[in-house]
């Protein structure tokens, strides 16, 4: 490190500088390990092989806690006009206007950001190219208050129906408070009709279960019962990226794990942080998930079959 507190990484074909590499972001508070911002910069160049295949051409929005988890939140949208000409940038259309969103391509702007306080890394479910036709579908599994027993018993619920409905499915902790399903898609349907099955797809769920399950989407409505979030599958909406950040004491990760890791009693959405998700990644737990990718034409007649429509 230089004697202005500037550290050089190499990162793929590019060197990114890294600013006060020794900042604490990550406070060891209440028995939590410290992390810096270097410790951040360091999992994310590491991170990159397994991370970027999700980043990469995805409209992002970034969660920068520039003093660390304890100070001021933004989150950004727009690409600074400061941010090297060799990030990737794509303008899309918002109410009123137009955003120019960053696209993490390569390790080196993943570096970039981390060097920005960019803790979180917010993704589309569209890619750069086809904006209005998502290739996932997200089911947010949002627990009422810290069960996690609760989310596993959904999860694996909603992992029953959507294979009676024959479509592949992947779990992820949140690194915050549940776990998402994600569900591969061959891109052929717009964000109202992805939107639409995720929503009647929660409904039948929340039907069969309504003592444990719901998709009211204001709290008072819910009481005690797991909400199934089906509110990202829409036109500018995001989701965790897998292996981001999340800006929580210890610094876990969202983490991708397979279906058998259900059975953990000892699986919390918290359970990995960056000393250690990348281990968990190596056992590739969604492998061949994009060759698995369906249309949901005959998913939506087997639903509305279920569904008596």
């Amino acid at each position: 490190m230089s004697d202005d507190g500037v550290r050089t990484v190499r990162a793929g074909r590019r060197t990114v500088e890294v600013h006060r590499a020794d900042k604490v972001l990550f406070p060891g508070d209440g028995g939590a390990k410290e992390y810096t911002k270097g410790d951040l910069v360091d999992y994310y160049r590491s991170a990159a092989p397994f991370l970027l295949p999700h980043l990469r051409g995805r409209p992002l929005m970034l969660e920068r806690h520039p003093d660390g988890v304890d100070g001021p939140r933004f989150m950004q949208k727009n690409t600074p006009e400061n941010y090297p000409e060799w990030i990737t940038r794509v303008e899309l259309a918002k109410e009123g206007g137009t955003v120019c969103h960053t696209v993490c391509d390569d390790s080196a702007t993943l570096v970039y950001l981390a060097d920005q306080a960019s803790i979180t890394l917010h993704r589309w479910l569209s890619r750069v190219g086809s904006v209005d036709r998502p290739d996932r579908m997200v089911f947010d599994l949002d627990p009422a208050g810290d069960d996690f027993t609760a989310v596993r018993e959904a999860a694996s619920l909603l992992g029953e129906l959507l294979d009676e409905l024959k479509l592949p499915s992947a779990l992820m902790t949140t690194g915050s408070r549940g776990l998402h399903v994600v569900v591969p898609l061959d891109g052929r349907h717009d964000f109202d009709e992805v939107r639409a099955f995720a929503r009647d797809t929660a409904d039948t769920l929340a039907e069969a279960h309504p003592d444990r399950l719901t998709t009211a989407a204001r709290k008072k409505d819910r009481g005690d019962r797991l909400y199934l979030d089906v509110g990202r599958n829409a036109y500018a909406q995001t989701a965790v990226a897998p292996l981001t950040v999340r800006a929580r004491p210890g610094a876990p990760v969202a983490t991708p794990i397979d279906w058998s890791q259900l059975d953990d009693p000892d699986l919390t959405a918290r359970r990995w942080t960056i000393a250690d998700a990348l281990e968990q990644v190596r056992r590739d737990p969604w492998a061949g998930i994009n060759r698995r990718a369906r249309a949901l034409g005959p998913a939506r007649r087997r639903l509305d079959a279920l569904r008596g429509a």
